[in-house]
């Protein structure tokens, strides 16, 4: 493989709940602090910041106060939403190889259920009736959910993926979570149970879509040398890939008027450049924790990212393929659909856990590569992370 770009020595979380009872200050200096200490690292060790949000955060300078951070050299808060980590992961690891940051903490931390709801009130209605949206707002298309189950219904039209599809991937991500202590959902879900869930927007059942949760979850990003002296088997970024396709598609919305296929998402484009960085294949990679705020996102995920052809992720999630013992092991503790809606950060966060070897119950063995996204539609990106 080529040249490591950086490493990531530290995992934090708090714990994921439907009501904290917390700032959202609290759980992202509590999220941070975990990361520090995982990889054994003091305030004096680490000078760069990084998150992203979409109005329901706490910036970094308040962050960087309650860790007692004494010199932050660089820091970024960043109004956006689940492509952004690993964005932030190839941000961090600039920072750090260009000799700006000895180290980088990256976190997300919201109140989102008990406090700002993403697509919902407070406000909701003027952060989606920008840019094109105001022509959809009137006719009721007002829901991120609304949005991406028009991607989903072509996909069906067009390969005949079933509703059974879609709920192979919710069940098999459900058996994960119930391994994972710190997931929200661990009760047993069959195929019956998703298929008589009530309908929120046709295609998309209730188990399609990720959960609202309280919580924070961070990164701490430094060199492959000062990783290598820290408490845990440093875990390696071998490559990473952003893009935005503002120039054919809303920058809010990421609008699927002007995006040229529906039943694809960036991981199409994205990919190739991954693995041509990693200088790996699909064939190669051992997880895949693919950004699902809805099932039909990780069915894009599994055809972008080349674990099946184009139009066959709805069979190969059915076969078994994407469970722990299959061919791709995806989503290994539960996803954002089960586990907790951390906005991504999770998604990446078990990607590092697993390559350590911490996965407990829910391990998969031998896993030394693995491929994260971050995103749903338009807009995304990844990473590729190796022991």
């Amino acid at each position: 493989m080529k040249n490591i770009k950086g490493a990531i020595a530290g995992v934090g979380f708090t714990e994921y709940s439907l009501d904290s009872g917390r700032s959202v200050l609290s759980l992202a200096v509590e999220a941070c602090q975990g990361a520090m200490d995982d990889a054994g690292l003091a305030p004096q060790d680490v000078d760069g910041i990084l998150e992203f949000n979409v109005g329901d955060s706490v910036p970094t300078e308040s962050v960087a106060a309650g860790l007692s951070l004494p010199e932050v050299n660089y820091a970024f808060d960043w109004y956006g939403g689940g492509f952004a980590p690993c964005a932030l992961i190839e941000t961090a690891c600039m920072a750090v190889e260009s000799g700006r940051c000895k180290a980088v903490l990256i976190y997300r931390a919201m109140n989102g259920r008990s406090g700002f709801r993403l697509g919902g009130g407070a406000g909701g209605e003027a952060f989606r009736a920008k840019w094109a949206g105001q022509y959809r707002v009137p006719y009721g298309w007002l829901s991120f959910g609304q949005n991406m189950a028009m991607w989903c219904r072509r996909h069906m039209e067009e390969f005949g993926t079933t509703q059974e599809d879609l709920g192979a991937i919710a069940v098999t991500q459900r058996e994960n979570a119930i391994m994972n202590e710190r997931a929200i959902l661990r009760k047993p879900m069959t195929i019956d149970d998703y298929m008589s869930s009530r309908v929120i927007v046709d295609p998309f059942h209730l188990f399609d879509m990720s959960l609202e949760s309280d919580g924070g979850c961070a990164l701490l990003i430094t060199s492959p040398d000062r990783a290598r002296d820290c408490n845990k088997k440093p875990i390696n970024v071998r490559a990473s890939a952003f893009l935005s396709q503002a120039t054919v598609a809303d920058p809010l919305w990421a609008d699927s008027f002007l995006w040229p296929d529906l039943t694809e998402n960036y991981t199409r484009i994205i990919a190739p450049k991954l693995y041509k960085e990693a200088a790996i294949g699909p064939e190669d990679v051992d997880i895949a924790e693919i950004y699902d705020c809805f099932t039909y996102t990780v069915l894009m995920g599994l055809e972008g990212l080349g674990f099946c052809p184009k139009g066959e992720g709805g069979p190969f999630a059915s076969s078994g393929a994407i469970g722990l013992g299959g061919s791709i092991p995806t989503n290994t503790h539960g996803g954002m659909l089960s586990e907790a809606y951390v906005h991504g950060m999770n998604v990446i966060a078990e990607a590092v856990m697993q390559l350590r070897g911490e996965g407990g119950v829910r391990q998969v063995s031998d896993a030394e590569v693995a491929v994260v996204t971050s995103g749903a539609t338009t807009i995304g990106s990844g990473c590729i992370l190796t022991v």
